[in-house]
């Protein structure tokens, strides 16, 4: 870190985009936290018009010259997927921690050599899964890691959107060597994070990856099931061809059903409790400080900061997030080789180690676009 680790801490956003705006709203609500103090993008006309939204001091239109310029606590990272790790190595060798939109990278492989420069540099790299930080799910993994729920044996993690094919005009949209992946790394990521993050490390994984209707070079459909070290079992399923979309959560343990339906963001409503049969208590234990707050960015962010404070580890960190980034790189594997993927499984010099894709996807790729 470049200053005292003591609020309010400066912070800079590199990238100007639509989700960018979550991300300076979300400062905004935190002024005793945070400073928004500096902002970057290519575009410059683009960069003064979010400086002047967000009464942002100065902007930058090269994130070098920013980070050289300013002295920060955190940046935030919100550009195309295929620039995040880039872009994280380069904040976090100048010693300022690094805040990165899904996907934290676009593989393993980068996402090693990410921790090999956290580790060298003592910039922690975070990765936004706002989800985890939503007072329901943060309750669920309290009961889980307690035991009081009993053994987790069944799960389900549903991810059904709809984005139509004028959704994938955008031309980092839907396209491997820029965006990753489809709706496994782009959308339904959030969902299987935050089951991950419940369940705790996954062991294998066995799936199927289709293209069913979208424009694009990525799967626009993939289902996985998974079985846990702990011995529980779930299905993953992620879409963009859904016209009733939803976002889907169960976990069924051994004293109680606790499941949450939403789309972009829950609250304590969206999720139901089912206790079992002679453990009605943890319906009243569940039930306990009931939250109206929606899983948010400003949650995550502001215990981020809480943590800078504290001086605890701040989520999500790169061990967790590689875990995630692993299941979706393990799901594509699986579908791609017809082959069940334990974890760990993909190493050295394995192809999906470098890419989603490793180079073996088995329909034509609709456009090829140069980067």
């Amino acid at each position: 870190m470049s200053s005292p680790l003591r609020p309010p801490y400066r912070v800079a956003i590199i990238g100007t985009g639509a989700i960018a705006a979550a991300h300076a709203t979300a400062l905004t609500e935190l002024p005793d936290q945070a400073t928004l103090v500096a902002v970057v993008d290519v575009d410059p006309s683009r960069a003064e018009q979010f400086g002047t939204q967000f009464s942002v001091p100065t902007v930058y239109t090269d994130a070098a010259e920013m980070l050289d310029a300013e002295a920060l606590d955190l940046v935030h990272i919100c550009t195309p997927p295929q620039t995040h790790g880039p872009i994280a190595l380069q904040v976090v060798r100048s010693g300022v921690a690094a805040l990165v939109e899904k996907p934290t990278a676009l593989s393993l492989r980068e996402l090693d050599e990410l921790a090999a420069a956290q580790d060298e540099h003592g910039a922690p790299v975070l990765t936004v899964f706002q989800h985890r930080f939503g007072a329901a799910g943060i309750r669920l993994r309290q009961f889980a890691e307690d035991g009081r729920l009993g053994r987790p044996l069944v799960a389900t993690c549903n991810t059904l959107w709809f984005r139509d094919d004028a959704y994938f005009d955008v031309p980092w949209r839907g396209r491997w060597n820029i965006e990753g992946g489809g709706p496994t790394m782009g959308h339904g990521i959030h969902q299987f994070d935050l089951m991950l993050s419940i369940l705790g490390p996954w062991a294998e994984v066995s799936a199927f990856a289709a293209r069913q209707s979208r424009p694009t070079d990525t799967e626009d459909v993939s289902i996985a099931l998974t079985r846990f070290e702990n011995g529980a079992l779930a299905t993953v399923m992620n879409s963009v061809v859904s016209p009733r979309e939803t976002s889907q959560l169960r976990f069924d343990f051994e004293h109680a059903t606790v499941e949450v339906e939403h789309l972009y963001g829950y609250q304590d409503a969206h999720w139901t409790f089912t206790p079992a049969l002679g453990h009605e208590h943890l319906a009243t234990a569940w039930a306990e400080s009931p939250s109206e707050e929606v899983s948010s960015h400003r949650m995550q962010i502001a215990a981020i900061f809480d943590a800078f404070t504290n001086g605890s580890e701040p989520g999500v960190s790169l061990t967790d997030a590689r875990r995630t980034l692993e299941f979706a790189a393990a799901t594509y594997a699986s579908a791609f080789r017809g082959e069940t993927i334990c974890a760990g499984q993909l190493v050295g010099t394995d192809p999906f180690t470098r890419s989603m894709d490793g180079g073996m996807v088995p329909w034509k790729p609709v456009k090829n676009v140069a980067v």
